[in-house]
């Protein structure tokens, strides 16, 4: 194990330290969904000077070296570029992060009343222990889109003086057969359901809602909840097809440790990699190549969709930046993703000394070790793996090297144990150089998940040193 690098740092670089641990907090709290991040990042953006590419290209304004652009894919994927001194087609510098992060999602059809309380039912997003989501305040984030095309935006469960939600778990005095169960087992998927009602609608209000299906079948605390969400919402039961609420644990990103040196939150896979990258995408403002910063949804469930990694959003958007400073070319478009160099910033697991019979410790990742680069990624036999070219690795050695960004090379658990996958592999299609690289994390995918301060730190500035020298 290396050196722990608190040791190495100055009053200055301490105070940087904190600077960037206390905005990226913020930035946890506010962007619990891909949408909130895609929102925020706009905001941050534009405030840097960013505008939007579908603008420039309507109007048919062409681009030069240091201007800012991003584009934006469905509310739910964004990308940033700030031009180079070089001509696209020979390459671009890419950080690539996913910003969609393990949850549990509200069905089309969810209300409903069982035995005096009211659910949403439920189908759960992306990796998960379903055991550890019960029991535990949860908040409703999301957005509900009505026939008319009018949005609401939702978020409950955050504010202090919000309520929350649960999901219940049987009592231990009960519980004798569950723990017997396999762990995958102890909570089933249909067992995920929301709680969020008790109280029947009253008198009053049953009979001004007499044409509401709910209050005609007497299921009065169904009919309650309807009210309220028809009062805060304007909402109808049928708008719940036509919604996207996630399910989210309530609370913010706090300081953890008695020494503050590590940070607990949920979300952190794989926001601790986009919100670094973010950061370092809009503090560099010299570099000979085109910089590029890719924020996608989806990576959880395998980069699907329009709004993942496989769509052609990014392609689509790379050939509109070369022919608003190039000119239209499929070959130049071909040359630009070819030529480019990727950092596919996404978190790797620390060395969690309670369960060492997880990991080869000596290919293992350490908190308070730096930004960590995984040369390959996969199961077992690197199945479905990016394997990072020696050339690559070594350039960026020498980069980190230079400007004093602590690192460490790592894999991803025990050879034969599991494994993991990102978004290195399919951007490795189009022939660039792509290694995976990002921030070590405990308790990935649980809903609060744990990162130290210093290697947030170092991953910003390693994102920062790879965008100006690579």
């Amino acid at each position: 194990m290396k050196k722990n690098i608190w040791s190495t740092y100055s009053e200055p670089q301490l105070s940087e330290l904190n600077s960037i641990s206390e905005k990226y907090k913020k930035c946890l709290d506010e962007g619990k969904t891909e949408r909130e991040c895609v929102e925020l990042a706009v905001r941050m953006a534009s405030q840097a000077g960013y505008r939007d590419l579908n603008e420039i290209a309507a109007s048919g304004e062409k681009l030069k070296a240091g201007d800012k652009v991003y584009a934006v894919c469905m509310k739910k994927m964004i990308v940033l570029f700030r031009i180079g001194t070089r001509p696209i087609s020979e390459g671009m510098n890419i950080l690539g992060a996913h910003i969609d992060s393990p949850r549990i999602d509200v069905k089309q059809n969810p209300l409903y009343e069982n035995e005096g309380l009211a659910y949403l039912d439920t189908h759960y997003y992306g990796g998960i222990k379903k055991y550890q989501w019960v029991a535990q305040p949860l908040s409703l984030h999301g957005v509900v889109v009505k026939k008319d095309g009018t949005t609401e935006n939702v978020s409950i469960g955050e504010e202090e003086n919000d309520p929350v939600f649960v999901i219940t778990d049987l009592l231990v005095h009960l519980a004798q057969e569950q723990m017997e169960k396999k762990a995958s087992k102890v909570i089933e998927g249909e067992k995920l359901d929301l709680l969020i009602g008790n109280r029947p609608v009253d008198q009053a209000a049953e009979e001004l809602a007499e044409g509401d299906d709910a209050a005609k079948t007497k299921e009065t605390v169904k009919a309650n909840v309807l009210r309220l969400l028809k009062e805060k919402y304007g909402m109808e039961e049928e708008d719940f097809t036509s919604a996207e609420l996630e399910i989210v644990p309530a609370g913010k990103a706090r300081d953890c440790g008695l020494d503050r040196s590590m940070i607990l939150s949920y979300g952190q896979d794989d926001r601790v990699c986009a919100f670094t990258s973010l950061f370092a995408m809009l503090d560099v403002e010299e570099a000979e190549k085109t910089g590029c910063c890719l924020l996608v949804d989806k990576e959880e469930i395998g980069s699907v969709g329009a709004t993942g990694m496989h769509s052609r959003f990014f392609e689509n958007t790379v050939a509109e930046l070369v022919a608003a400073t190039e000119g239209e070319s499929d070959l130049k478009v071909r040359r630009a993703l070819a030529n480019s160099r990727m950092l596919s910033s996404d978190v790797s697991a620390a060395y969690d000394p309670m369960f060492a019979e997880a990991f080869e410790k000596r290919s293992s990742a350490f908190f308070a070790n730096g930004i960590t680069f995984n040369k390959f990624t996969g199961s077992r036999g690197k199945s479905g793996s990016n394997d990072a070219n020696a050339e690559y690795i070594a350039a960026l050695r020498r980069a980190m090297d230079e400007d004093n960004v602590a690192h460490q090379f790592a894999e991803l658990g025990r050879v034969d144990l599991g494994g993991g996958g990102t978004i290195a592999y399919i951007t490795a299609n189009y022939g660039m150089e792509v290694i995976d690289s990002g921030v070590a994390v405990l308790s990935m995918h649980a809903p609060y998940e744990v990162a130290s301060k210093a290697d947030i730190y170092e991953a910003y500035k390693g994102y920062k040193t790879f965008l100006r020298k690579l």
